[in-house]
């Protein structure tokens, strides 16, 4: 019995999520965002439902740990955990057609989403679906991502639906690579694919909301696996392609490559130097020199907290907003020396980094928990599990309105 326990609880996080997603059919659902932005309404049932799955979610990674089941049966719940949002609308979230909108201007509107904002096309049909916020901000996201999102547009059309299908089957089959590079590069192969493939926040804002940092997980997972293998070329094509989707896992190469030099283990910059030349001369011709700068208003949106982020909480108990904003980039500076310390000890602890970085970011978002998450299952660090489960407990309810 204590062997099958984590299937059963599995198969109810399953069944959970399903009504979660099922309500969003609901005529006028406000699961679903329209207008630029989030619908009116209340959701109080899916908050429920999603509740529920996670709790479920965290008794099967305990049956789990005591008795581990066949991975096999493993690996086919989390694929139905990852797939089935797509049976729902777009949730939660207009990001996916903000993605839409900068692949149309390069794509279709003739224009640069570097250096042209969407608000100077007006025949771009992702206007009134996008985010209201995006429509005076030229692209956020690196060449990578822009150069793929020009295709999917193309694909699209007109159609806002296929647009938003694209991006979340495209989250969806990043969060599974991610679930099975995790198991791939962990001892305890079953627990890591669970802990990633099973969880519930990642199935709604995956392949529910569509959100590229699905994508930016799976790439550093794929560099991670690559280098495990001594296929160290294509691991650096990974780093680079990772890094110029979001800036974000420039942090992470840091630390292992401060912990491969510590470790004397072999190295080999070929690879990630070919992808970047071949990257940035790629963007330079469809983009000019423009494409460098995306980093620019990606700066202005961090400076604009977020509700969740903890330095607005911070705030909320009475201290004044520049101190906890000193307060968070001093946590985060001491942080990263110490995980330097712990790298140059030849451990490179990606998972609790990307917690660290997730805690005193001023802007944050549920959705990072896509690489956050993976990376500590593939670490196996019990700090940085920990870490992200309490993350995904304190930020399920974010975008949900209730």
């Amino acid at each position: 019995m204590r062997r099958v326990a984590a299937v059963p609880a599995g198969a109810a996080t399953l069944v959970l999520v399903a009504g979660a997603c099922a309500l969003a059919w609901q005529p006028d659902s406000p699961l679903v965002p329209r207008g630029g932005g989030t619908a009116a309404g209340a959701a109080p049932w899916f908050l429920v439902l999603l509740l529920g799955a996670f709790a479920t979610y965290l008794a099967a990674l305990a049956a789990i740990r005591r008795a581990s089941p066949s991975l096999r049966a493993v690996v086919v719940l989390a694929v139905a955990i990852q797939l089935i949002p797509l049976g729902a609308p777009l949730l939660l979230s207009t990001d996916a057609w903000t993605y839409w909108s900068y692949g149309w201007i390069g794509s279709r509107g003739g224009g640069n989403p570097y250096s042209e904002p969407p608000e100077s096309f007006p025949t771009n049909p992702a206007l009134p679906s996008m985010g209201r916020a995006w429509l005076d901000t030229t692209s956020v996201y690196g060449p990578a991502f822009t150069i793929v999102s020009e295709p999917l547009a193309v694909v699209a059309g007109d159609s806002k639906n296929a647009a938003a299908w694209g991006y979340k089957g495209l989250a969806a089959v990043a969060a599974l690579a991610s679930a099975l590079l995790a198991g791939r590069l962990a001892r305890r192969r079953a627990f890591a694919v669970a802990f990633v493939g099973w969880n519930p926040v990642l199935a709604i804002h995956g392949a529910g909301g569509g959100h590229n940092d699905a994508w930016v997980g799976a790439l550093i997972l794929a560099a991670l696996a690559l280098s495990a293998s001594r296929r160290l070329q294509a691991a650096g094509v990974m780093w680079v392609l990772a890094i110029t989707i979001k800036w974000v896992p420039i942090l992470f190469l840091a630390l292992r490559a401060v912990e491969a030099r510590a470790a004397d283990r072999a190295r080999s910059h070929r690879g990630f130097a070919i992808a970047s030349v071949g990257v940035a001369a790629t963007a330079t011709v469809l983009y000019g020199s423009s494409w460098p700068f995306a980093i620019l208003p990606l700066v202005g949106n961090a400076a604009l907290e977020t509700s969740y982020a903890l330095p607005h909480r911070l705030e909320q108990l009475g201290v004044p907003g520049g101190v906890a904003l000193g307060v968070a980039l001093a946590a985060f500076v001491g942080g990263f020396a110490w995980l330097l310390r712990e790298a140059g000890r030849g451990r490179a602890r990606l998972g609790l980094a990307a917690c660290l970085v997730l805690c005193t970011t001023p802007y944050l978002a549920v959705w990072y928990l896509a690489w956050a998450v993976p990376l500590a299952a593939a670490d196996e660090d019990t700090p940085a599990l920990v870490a992200c489960l309490v993350l995904c407990l304190y930020l399920l309810p974010q975008t949900i309105p209730v």
